[in-house]
């Protein structure tokens, strides 16, 4: 089963050249999740050939605009392309007056659906599951409220050996049951043990998405034993003090993050426009955790 995340914009508070504001999208089983929607981000799906109508569910992290200013575009580039499926949005409650203010005064009726679910920052608690995945939230330390969002796969069934099922001709009505992890007794006295027949589908994924925030154990259980974490280093160490000031995290703080949580893969964003080179951020999270990647826009990463 597909899951992997591609990045669309991984600058802070300001894009620049090559860097765009935050936005990811991810694919379940070519099911589509944006994460936060920066400026531009219905440009860098165009860019990296993604159709925007086949986003359903959009994850907005908190209200600063780097996180959300591309938002109203999008929307309203799927309304006038005839979009007329339902949209869910996650997000804080006062999203939704913003959209609804802006719409208003543009005189815009959006002609599909809009779900709004309001999510909250002070306790992490799930929030959406479909047959694919479950999302919970992740409560960070920013300057307003913010959450990350933990996108957990569900096991799969097991899978058939259909070539010994077929050779010793097993009715197909037993192959659901034996997907479920059944044993079978047969009206002619036979015994089917599932173990003979299937194999164990591939271990459940998570994929953990660290938005804006200080350094705080307050969410290392939530993030704990993630696949991939993907987590905001804003600055390098050296800027610690101006990384607190703004409730940001640094290279060096964000790998202490992911070897104390024991994830597997380290992916780190949100970077300064200071920065005109990236390297210096990779090699500072790799002195703590090797497995380290920079977050590169139009970069897709297996989860």
């Amino acid at each position: 089963m597909k899951f992997e995340v591609t990045i669309l914009g991984s600058s802070s508070a300001t894009p620049v050249y090559n860097r765009n504001p935050t936005a990811q999208l991810l694919n379940c089983n070519e099911k589509f999740y944006l994460i936060d929607c920066g400026e531009g981000t219905q440009q860098q799906l165009i860019r990296f050939g993604f159709k925007a109508n086949k986003i359903d569910f959009i994850f907005i992290s908190h209200l600063h605009g780097d996180h959300y200013f591309g938002l109203i575009g999008l929307l309203s580039s799927l309304h006038l392309n005839g979009r007329v499926k339902p949209m869910m949005i996650f997000a804080p409650a006062a999203l939704a007056e913003i959209l609804t203010l802006q719409f208003k005064h543009s005189e815009t009726v959006i002609r599909y659906p809009i779900e709004f679910v309001v999510i909250e920052a002070d306790k992490s608690v799930q929030i959406f599951e479909n047959a694919d995945l479950t999302v919970e939230t992740i409560i960070l330390n920013h300057r307003i409220p913010c959450t990350g969002f933990a996108f957990v796969q569900k096991k799969r069934l097991r899978k058939l050996m259909v070539e010994k099922l077929e050779a010793e001709q097993v009715p197909l009505e037993y192959y659901p049951l034996l997907k479920r992890g059944v044993d079978l007794d047969l009206p002619d006295g036979k015994v089917l043990l599932n173990i003979d027949y299937t194999t164990d589908s591939e271990r459940p994924k998570k994929y953990c998405y660290c938005s804006d925030t200080l350094f705080d154990e307050g969410y290392f259980e939530t993030i704990k034993g993630c696949d991939t974490l993907y987590h905001e280093a804003t600055f390098l160490h050296e800027m610690l003090d101006r990384a607190n000031q703004t409730h940001h995290t640094t290279a060096l703080q964000a790998a202490q993050i992911a070897k104390d949580t024991g994830a597997a893969k380290l992916l780190i964003g949100h970077f300064s426009s200071r920065y005109k080179t990236l390297q210096p951020l990779l090699e500072e999270a790799r002195s703590v955790f090797e497995n380290t990647e920079l977050a590169i826009e139009g970069n897709t990463y297996s989860i």
